[in-house]
C-alpha cells in the first residue's frame, strides 16, 4: 500500500495558489468577483446586486468570503481567489479525515490525492465559482457528523451544523441534501435507526435555522418587502421561496425558468474529463459496491460503509434530474467519489487476487498521462506558442514523469504515474494555456487599462458590444455601464460597428486601445487554429470622443 507523503500536498497547494496570477474567467467567475467588489464598496452585506441591478440567484456566502478577501488583500485576483483556494484545501483535509475515519490513514491520504489531482479540481482553483466553497462545506459536514457519531464531542456537532448552514448560504439546499444522502444511506443499510430518529436532530435543525437568519433577513428585505420589483423578468417574487424551493427543486419540477435540455447522462458525460483520470476507477467501483450490496440483500456489515457510494449516487440522481445542468454541478460530490475510488484502489493494490486489475490500471495510468502530455505539447507549441521556454519546461516535466512512471521503484505503482501526470500537466494548462487564452477576454484587458490610465468610470461606457463584459468593472474598479447612444467628452468601448458610428458622427476622437476579443469559455477549432484565429475573433476599440 503506497504511503503518500505530506509534501505532495504542499506541491499541489503551490500549484493552486499559483493560479492567482490568472485573471478571472467570463462569465460566472468575473461576475461574482465584481459583485463581491460592489458588496465591499457599498458596505451592505445582506443585499446582493449585480452591477447595480437586483440579483436573485446564488446565496451570498461566496460574495461575503470574496469581499473579505478583497478587504484584506485589495480588489484584485488575490483578494477574490484566495478565500476559495483556502476552501479547496479545506475540502482536501476533510476528505482525508473522513476517509481515514472510514478506512485507514493511507486510504485517507489517497482519497485526498485523488480529489486534488482530478481535472475538475484544478479547474475549480482557476475558474473560481461557488462550487469550490460548497464542496468544502459539504464534505466537512459529513466528516464532522461522522466523527460526532463515534466520539460524541460537542465541537463536532457545532462544526457539522455550521458547515451545513454555511453550505446552504453558498449554493442552497443541495448543501443539506448531499450530507443527508450520504449519512442516511449508510444508516438505513445498517439498520441504525437510533441515528436516524435521534431527537438531537431537532436541535441541529434549530441551530441551522438560527444561522440562516441574516441571509433570510436580507432576502426578505430586498425582495419579499418589494413585490413591485422586477426580478428575472417577473414581479411579486419571493426571495425566501426562491432560495428554499425554486432555485433547486424548481429545476426538477419545471417551475424554474432555467432550462437547457440537459438529460440524465449529461453530468456523467462531462465527468469523463472533469474527474479524469480517476473516472476509470469510479465507474467500476460504483458497480462493484452495488453488486456487493445486492448480494448482501441490501444490508451492510458493521465494518462496511455506504456513505461514499450512496451519497454520490443519490447526489447524482438529484442533480441529474434537473432540467438545467452545467458540468460543474456534480463537483459537490467529488470528495465522496474520491473516497470511493481510494477504497477500491486499496482493495486492488493490497489483495493478490486482483492481480489482473493491477496490471490493467498500471498500464492505463501510464498510457493516459502520456497521451495528455502529447496533447499539452500541441497546445503550448501549436495553439499557444510558448517559445523555447515552454518547450524546455515541458521536456523537464516530461522527464520527471517518465522517471516516476517507468524508472523509480516504489509501492503503489498504480496511483503515482496518474497523480504526478495530472499535477505536471496542469502546470502547463494553468500557465501556458489559460494565461494566453485570457488575453482575449476584453473585460479584463480593457478594465486594467482603464484603471492603470485613470480613466473615469462614470464617463466610460460600452457601446454595441455583444461580449458579456463581466470582468471590466472588476478590473476597472468602477461600474462600467452600457449605453445606446454616443456623446462627446466620454470614453467608449466599441466593436467595429460602434467605431464606424463614432467615425460617422464625430471628427475628433482618439483610439486609446485596440485588440481582439473572444468568448474564452466557448473554444472552437477555428479559434484554436492560429491560422484561422483572427476570423474567430472580433475587434474591439477603446475610444475617447472629444
Amino acid at each position: 500500500m503506497p504511503k503518500i507523503p505530506f509534501w505532495v500536498f504542499i506541491i499541489l497547494a503551490i500549484l493552486y495558489f499559483s493560479a492567482i496570477r490568472i485573471d478571472t474567467m467570463d462569465v460566472d467567475a468575473s461576475q461574482y468577483a465584481e459583485m463581491s467588489r460592489e458588496m465591499l464598496m457599498r458596505g451592505d452585506y445582506l443585499h446582493v446586486y449585480d452591477r447595480g441591478a437586483e440579483y436573485l440567484d446564488k446565496p451570498p456566502f461566496l460574495f461575503w468570503a470574496s469581499a473579505l478577501g478583497m478587504k484584506v488583500f485589495g480588489v484584485n485576483n488575490i483578494g477574490y481567489k484566495i478565500p476559495s483556494i483556502l476552501f479547496a484545501l479545506l475540502a482536501l483535509y476533510a476528505t482525508y479525515r473522513l476517509a481515514r475515519r472510514l478506512y485507514d490513514e493511507n486510504t485517507g491520504r489517497m482519497a485526498a490525492l485523488i480529489l486534488g489531482t482530478c481535472q475538475g479540481f484544478f479547474l475549480m482553483t482557476n475558474d473560481i465559482r461557488c462550487d469550490t466553497i460548497l464542496m468544502a462545506w459539504v464534505i466537512t459536514a459529513i466528516w464532522a457528523i461522522k466523527e460526532c457519531e463515534i466520539k460524541r464531542r460537542w465541537y463536532f456537532v457545532l462544526l457539522g451544523v455550521c458547515s451545513i448552514a454555511f453550505g446552504l448560504m453558498t449554493k442552497g439546499p443541495i448543501a443539506l441534501l448531499v450530507p443527508l444522502f450520504a449519512l442516511m444511506s449508510d444508516w438505513v443499510l445498517k439498520r441504525n435507526w437510533k441515528h436516524i430518529f435521534n431527537p438531537i436532530h431537532l436541535l441541529d435543525a434549530l441551530l441551522i435555522s438560527i444561522l440562516l437568519i441574516p441571509m433570510c433577513i436580507g432576502l426578505y428585505q430586498q425582495f419579499d418587502m418589494h413585490p413591485e420589483k422586477t426580478v428575472n423578468g417577473l414581479q411579486h417574487v419571493s426571495g425566501l421561496r426562491f432560495f428554499f424551493w425554486t432555485q433547486s427543486f424548481g429545476r426538477i419540477t419545471g417551475e424554474s425558468p432555467w432550462q437547457n435540455g440537459a438529460d440524465f447522462s449529461f453530468l456523467l458525460v462531462n465527468m469523463l474529463w472533469s474527474f479524469l483520470p480517476w473516472i476509470f476507477i469510479l465507474i467500476p467501483a460504483l458497480v462493484w459496491n452495488i453488486v456487493v450490496l445486492i448480494k448482501q440483500k441490501f444490508k451492510l456489515k458493521p465494518e462496511q460503509e455506504w456513505m461514499s457510494t450512496g451519497g454520490f449516487l443519490l447526489a447524482y440522481l438529484a442533480l441529474g434530474s434537473s432540467k438545467y445542468q452545467l458540468p460543474h454541478y456534480i463537483f459537490v460530490a467529488f470528495p465522496l467519489a474520491a473516497i470511493l475510488c481510494a477504497a477500491f484502489l486499496t482493495k486492488i493494490i493490497t489483495e493478490a487476487k486482483y492481480h489482473k486489475w493491477q496490471k490493467f490500471y498500471t498500464v492505463l495510468f501510464k498510457v493516459l498521462p502520456l497521451l495528455l502530455f502529447m496533447a499539452v505539447l500541441v497546445l503550448i507549441t501549436f495553439v499557444f506558442n510558448s517559445g523555447v521556454t515552454g518547450i524546455l519546461l515541458w521536456l523537464a516535466a516530461f522527464a520527471i514523469w517518465v522517471y516516476i512512471a517507468f524508472i523509480k521503484k516504489y509501492q503503489g505503482k498504480i496511483i503515482w504515474p496518474a497523480a504526478a501526470g495530472m499535477l505536471l500537466i496542469n502546470i502547463f494548462i494553468t500557465h501556458f494555456c489559460y494565461a494566453p487564452l485570457l488575453k482575449y477576454e476584453v473585460g479584463a484587458v480593457c478594465g486594467k487599462f482603464i484603471k492603470d490610465h485613470g480613466l473615469p468610470c462614470n464617463r466610460t461606457f460600452a457601446y454595441k458590444m455583444k461580449d458579456p463584459l463581466n470582468a471590466i468593472s472588476f478590473y476597472a474598479q468602477g461600474l462600467i455601464k452600457r449605453c445606446d447612444s454616443l456623446s462627446s467628452n466620454a470614453y467608449f468601448l466599441v466593436s467595429e460597428d460602434g467605431l464606424n458610428d463614432i467615425k460617422a458622427k464625430f471628427t475628433a476622437y482618439k483610439i486609446l486601445q485596440s485588440g481582439q476579443l473572444y468568448k474564452v469559455s466557448e473554444l472552437t477549432p477555428e479559434f484554436l487554429n492560429p491560422a484561422s484565429r483572427e476570423k474567430a475573433c472580433t475587434n474591439y476599440y477603446l475610444v475617447f470622443v472629444q
